[in-house]
């Protein structure tokens, strides 16, 4: 989702959100006039474009005409590198009909900025902190781990970062917003700026040559290779502008600039707690375990899984992601909907960071709680 130490990515057109159907009658052009107003029509246009692409370049399973909806056969980006064609000689990837496009040289026949080393470094040394893990096991860091994976994970980054700083599905009073971005922050995938800009550029881009991080760049590099080539986002997309919502505010711009002191605080307070146990397993345990549920959601979800909706990307349902993500997995709903704050549409599709956000709004925390609407949905489905 977004890069570990990445600096601001290079300034771009703003991430477009569609006006969605909302639970209060709070017109969302109150709160965000210049980016809806701006970019609305652009963003319908995108989305028609990549529809029509993928039909002409893909086709569909079976015979049109037959009165069934049809899934499209998705087997590449949906807005095709000329230089490729449809067929690619870097072939598939492992039981799924994603076609790898080309495949991107991160590690090798690259100048590395100390910026990439020192990103690969932090991974690097989380991976490693997990090898002392059966020796440092007790019970007191193994439940320390599972609270800061659900603090650090769905408080912080699924439902701060994600669904709530990127997409503004809902409003939280600024105190709350505050709290959960500065949980967000302990997961130690970047400051809140970076991280959303990155995700808005995924969406605008999504499974494009300037996707930041696709399967049609392989699968590893959609997964985590991206993360240790940090001028890639600038060369995809160019300079940004696309969090200026964010930008504006002074306490982003001061995890930006002091973001790594957070983590290390915390470690400092674990190991006073409960000495290198607790840094093994709250640090080192916790973070790699949301480390690869948060890019499972880039790599499996773009891979394998189900398409209920027309969304002319490779987005995909994956329940076991989903269950791993706090509600995450269901991706093609959110690329269908990306303004939702629910991603599990239907009542067996478990959702736990919706469910959160529901008591926040029983409890009058949240409001201008934004869900797709009957017609919006009738617009995404394939028949239509």
């Amino acid at each position: 989702m977004a890069a570990l130490l990445a600096p601001p990515p290079p300034k771009a057109k703003p991430i477009s959100f569609s006006a969605p159907h909302r639970h209060k009658n709070i017109p969302v052009e109150a709160h965000f006039p210049a980016i809806i107003r701006e970019h609305q029509e652009s963003v319908y246009d995108a989305k028609n474009i990549r529809k029509t692409l993928n039909f002409l370049n893909y086709g569909f399973k079976g015979k049109i005409g037959d009165g069934k909806s049809k899934m499209p056969i998705v087997s590449a980006a949906s807005i095709p590198s000329p230089e490729c064609g449809n067929d690619s000689k870097f072939g598939g990837i492992f039981l799924s009909d994603v076609v790898v496009k080309r495949r991107r040289s991160v590690y090798w026949g690259r100048k590395w900025n100390s910026l990439d080393v020192a990103t690969v470094g932090v991974v690097l040394a989380m991976h490693l902190l997990c090898l002392f893990a059966p020796f440092a096991f007790n019970w007191g860091a193994l439940w320390v781990a599972v609270g800061l994976y659900i603090i650090t994970g769905l408080l912080g980054i699924t439902l701060s970062f994600h669904r709530h700083l990127s997409h503004r599905s809902f409003r939280i009073p600024r105190w709350l917003e505050y709290f959960f971005a500065y949980c967000g922050v302990q997961a130690l995938q970047g400051n809140p700026i970076d991280w959303v800009s990155t995700h808005r550029y995924h969406h605008q881009f999504c499974d494009s040559e300037k996707d930041p991080h696709s399967p049609i760049d392989g699968f590893w590099f959609s997964h985590m290779s991206w993360l240790f080539d940090t001028n890639s986002i600038v060369e995809r997309c160019g300079k940004p502008n696309n969090v200026g919502d964010l930008e504006k505010q002074p306490f982003y711009k001061f995890l930006q600039s002091t973001y790594a002191i957070h983590p290390i605080a915390l470690g400092a307070l674990l190991y006073a707690l409960g000495g290198f146990p607790y840094i093994v397993w709250g640090m080192g345990v916790r973070i790699v375990w949301v480390y690869h549920i948060t890019w499972l959601v880039n790599s499996a979800c773009h891979v394998w899984g189900k398409q209920a909706w027309n969304t002319g990307d490779l987005s995909r349902n994956n329940w076991w992601v989903a269950v791993l993500a706090f509600g995450e997995g269901w991706h093609n709903n959110h690329h269908a909907f990306e303004y939702s704050a629910r991603h599990g549409l239907e009542w067996w599709q478990i959702d736990m960071t919706w469910f959160v956000i529901r008591f926040l709004e029983a409890i009058g925390l949240a409001i201008d709680v934004k869900l797709p609407n009957s017609a919006q949905r009738q617009r995404m489905t394939f028949s239509n």
